[in-house]
Formats: structure tokens, sequence, C-alpha cells
């Protein structure tokens, strides 16, 4: 068995956190599995706890250092929007994927301008936390950030009592007048297009003089798990957090204590790899895995055996252990995979790269709960069908999800739309059908920069980094 280490090429700093979607690096062709998989990878850090942490240390009245922080686009958009906002980040030691990160919060200032790039964490968690600086704040981002639904964050500042201009529009751009302090106190919101709404006015909240009420009024609400994610990391830090009933959240007024943290791995990210050994088959395993964690990705470990993977843990180092997946001989080796009927509200961003899987199965697949993954990095529905239908899938769009039936399928170009999930799907399917080609792997340097070469490095074995280097800035 191999282990992988990243060693591959260097990445800018985080200082410059400029438009990626220029980048135009031409089609990868997703690798085709030729034999069996046996890896064991690490995986850098989490998105979402990152951009937490980040978010909550800028607020805290000591200063913190985050270790294992995850190095991609959106966390360098978020330093940058910190940054100009008053805070200080500066990088301290050296660890797998990068520098850890200590922050040390400073008096919060406006006159700036927040660029969003397409992170739904930036432009989401960083507008309640402008209000508490002084001065203009602007934010806008890349042209499909636009396009990502706004209208509550706007709404709820308005209902705040934040001077907010939009044009009308509840999308970026827009900006808000911060005047050093808001009130607080009760506040209703329709969180269905995403929970990040729900996420950015809480960890703010303890700022607010009155702390917040918050109740979602929406018939819905996707991945519920990151609203838990964030309740516990303000308990971390002192905060007195909690939900008093489904849908309703309270957050008091006090400090935010500082503290030294460890990023867990990106679970989320860790699906393609995981799912690689179904489709290839033989085993993957990821290194770190936490025994416990508010992360979504943790649902693999239940979802992966309703396509006759076997999972299993290593053995338990505390904290964290690994998780290891076998796939059998796999598609590619001459399985058989069920269709399955899924309901994946809680983990929505695990949807693409198991739509993928299920494209590849015997059996129709009905995927639910994700009508929200029209309004992430792109139409995620739309994507996904039309991508498998260029590739001669049939998939149909639901309201809250897609319908998959099994179909033969050829190699052909496949379109990431800027999204990063689209293109980790894209490999999946490139490992049972040669001849896919991925117009933008760059695109999932918003999350993961180095997945290109860790892929590469799982289904060829090959150590030296085959592909064009991706520059992440």
């Amino acid at each position: 068995m191999q282990v992988f280490r990243y060693s591959g090429p260097e990445f800018s700093p985080y200082d410059d956190a400029s438009e990626s979607s220029d980048h135009e690096p031409g089609p990868w062709p997703a690798p085709e599995a030729t034999r069996p998989l046996s890896a064991t990878i690490s995986l850098p850090g989490s998105k979402s706890l990152t951009n937490r942490e980040l978010v909550l240390s800028a607020l805290a009245d000591a200063p913190s250092t985050l270790l294992s922080p995850l190095r991609s686009r959106d966390s360098a958009l978020m330093i940058s929007a910190l940054r100009s906002l008053g805070t200080s980040i500066t990088e301290v030691g050296e660890g797998e994927y990068g520098p850890d990160l200590e922050i040390v919060p400073g008096e919060l200032a406006g006159g700036t301008s927040i660029d969003c790039g397409l992170a739904g964490t930036v432009m989401r968690f960083i507008p309640p936390l402008a209000t508490l600086a002084l001065g203009p704040v602007s934010f806008d981002g890349d042209e499909a950030a636009r396009r990502r639904p706004m209208r509550a964050t706007v709404d709820s500042l308005r209902a705040l009592g934040v001077d907010v201009s939009d044009d009308g529009r509840g999308s970026l751009p827009f900006s808000l007048y911060g005047t050093g302090e808001v009130e607080g106190g009760e506040l209703s919101i329709d969180a269905s297009a995403s929970s990040q709404f729900v996420s950015g006015l809480l960890l703010s909240a303890p700022r607010f003089r009155r702390g917040l009420t918050l109740t979602h009024t929406g018939d819905v609400l996707p991945s519920l798990p990151h609203i838990d994610m964030t309740i516990a990391a303000l308990r971390a830090r002192g905060v007195a957090a909690h939900s008093p009933q489904p849908g309703t959240w309270v957050v008091e007024p006090g400090p935010i204590s500082g503290l030294e943290r460890r990023i867990e791995p990106d679970l989320s990210n860790a699906a393609p790899f995981l799912i690689s050994a179904i489709v290839a088959g033989g085993s993957v395993t990821i290194t770190d895995w936490p025994t416990e964690t508010t992360q979504v990705g943790a649902e693999l470990e239940r979802l992966l055996p309703l396509w006759g993977a076997t999972v299993s843990r290593g053995d338990s180092a505390g904290t964290s252990s690994s998780l290891r997946v076998d796939g059998g001989v796999g598609v590619v080796g001459g399985a058989t995979l069920p269709g399955v009927d899924l309901d994946l509200s809680i983990g929505g961003e695990l949807a693409p790269a198991i739509v993928a899987l299920c494209a590849l199965a015997s059996g129709p697949s009905r995927i639910t709960g994700i009508a929200h993954l029209r309004g992430h990095e792109t139409d995620r529905l739309a994507a996904l069908a039309s991508e498998i239908g260029a590739l001669g899938g049939s998939v149909t769009e639901l309201p809250d999800g897609l319908a998959i039936v099994p179909a033969p399928l050829v190699g052909a170009p496949w379109r990431a739309w800027d999204d990063h999930r689209m293109a980790h799907a894209g490999a999946v399917l490139g490992l049972a059908v040669p001849g896919i080609l991925i117009d933008d792997i760059h695109s999932t340097s918003k999350t993961m920069p180095e997945f290109a070469d860790l892929w590469m490095r799982v289904v060829t074995g090959i150590e030296t980094v085959t592909a064009d280097p991706i520059l992440l800035f």
C-alpha cells in the first residue's frame, strides 16, 4: 500500500486572493482506473471549520492560533476580507499543507471593499461582522457569485437596523454602513436557500448588544449540521449559544475567547476519494478522520455501504482515527451497483460525487432534499443533468433533486461550471468512462488546490505530478 502525502507545487501566499475565474488551464484528462486502488491519503483542513474559526478569531477578545487551516481560494478570500477590516493574520510555522495562522483581533474599521470571489461563507459571514465596523463596506465577487441568493442576508441586516444598499437585487453587489454596534434582539428570516444565512448571523451575534434570538420561517432548512457546527464553535469559545427548539437559535451577548484550534481535515472533500474505491475497486484510506465531528462528510461512513462498500475504522488515536473504504472489485472490475432512493438534505454538498456514482449503477436512483443546490456555485442540479446527459446518461431534474436512470456512458468534454464539486463528479466518472475532459480542474482550488495532484496519485500510483501545476491565485 502506498501512502500519499502532498508534495506538489508551491502556492502563492494568502495575501493575494484575486479572482481565479480568468485562469484557463485547458482541458484536464480525467485518469481512467486500470487497476484496483490501494492508497492512504491525508486531506487538507475543512473549509467550513477554517472560515468559521477565522471569523470568531477576528471577533475574539484575545489572539487565536489555527493549526492546519485550509489553504485555498475560499480561505484566502476570508483572510483578505478580515485583514481589510482591521484583523492581523500572520502565517506561522509550516504544516503538511501550509502554514498555521496566528490571528490578532483589532479595532474593526470600514472604508473598504470586500471581494467575495465565489465563496458563500465570505459573502454571508462577513456582512454581519462588517456591521460592527465603523464606516462603509462594499461587497462584490465573481460573475457567478452575483447569481447566488443573498436576500436573506440583506433583509436580515436591514431588520437589525443596518443601512444596506443593494438597489433591490437581493444579491451582490451591495454595500452597508457599519456604525460599530448592532442592537440585536429577536429576528426571523427564511434561510431555505442556505444554512449559511443562519450561521453568518450567529457568528457575530455575541458582539450584538442584546445578542440574537433567530428564528427560521421557511418550510425547509438544508444542511442543519453546518448550523450545529457554528453553535459548537461558539460554545468552544465560551459563548452561551443553544437551540431551544427546532428552527430557533439563541446566542447571548458576551466575549468571544481566543484559543488554539486544530482544524479537522475536510470530510466533504473526502467524498470523491472514498467513492473512487467503489468505482475502481480496491481500497482508499483517509487518515486523521475525527471520531466525533459536526462535518456533514461524516455521513459518508453511513452512506457508502449502500453501494456494497465495506467501511471500517483504523486504530483510534484519541480524537481521530482513519476511515477505510473497500470497494471490492469495483465497477471497473465488473461489480454491479444498486440504485438508491436517498434524502441528502443534511449533506447536499456530497450530492455531486454521489450522483456521479449513481450514474454508474445498474438500477435507477433518486437523490432528493437538494433543491438548495440550485443556488450554489452553479445550479448543480441543472449542471449534473446536463453534463451526465452529454455523456449519454439520463438524469432528470425533480423539484427537490435528481432522478438518475443508468445508461451506457461515453467520454466527452465535462464542464465544471466554476464549481469544485462538479469537477469532482467528472473525475469520479472518468475512472470508469475513458475520454472525459474536465474543462477547468482549477475550479477545485476553491477548497482543495491539491486535488488534481492527489487524484492522479491515488488513481495511477505515480508519485510525480504529470499534469500541469495548478496555480492557486
